[in-house]
């Protein structure tokens, strides 16, 4: 389960830990680089801010929690650096499954 985190995202935002993938090796044995591997598009969600506001008035629970792994595009959301640990903050729309 996820610590605690010191920001809250704004409304349908979403603060996502990319989890890294383990490390790859060619069929021949080569190890690929950190440069060369992809971006990730698994993470676990870290805070989510309240749901997101309609043009009615009324607000839209966010679907997601703390806790939960959840696939998104990989050049969705803004990467930041918070205590030597990369997170992603993502609007709520950029995730596209997820497993509790």
């Amino acid at each position: 389960m996820a610590k605690k985190f010191d920001f809250t995202p704004a409304p349908g935002r979403v603060i996502v830990k990319p989890l890294e993938e383990e490390e790859k090796t060619t069929a021949g044995g080569i190890v690929i680089p950190d440069s060369a591997k992809e971006r990730p598009s698994l993470g676990e969600v870290i805070a989510a801010g309240e749901g997101r506001l309609l043009d009615n008035g009324q607000r839209v629970e966010v679907f997601v929690k703390p806790g939960m792994k959840v696939l998104y595009g990989k050049f969705s959301g803004n990467e930041f650096k918070y205590g030597g640990v990369e997170y992603l903050i993502l609007r709520e729309d950029d995730i596209m499954a997820w497993q509790s």
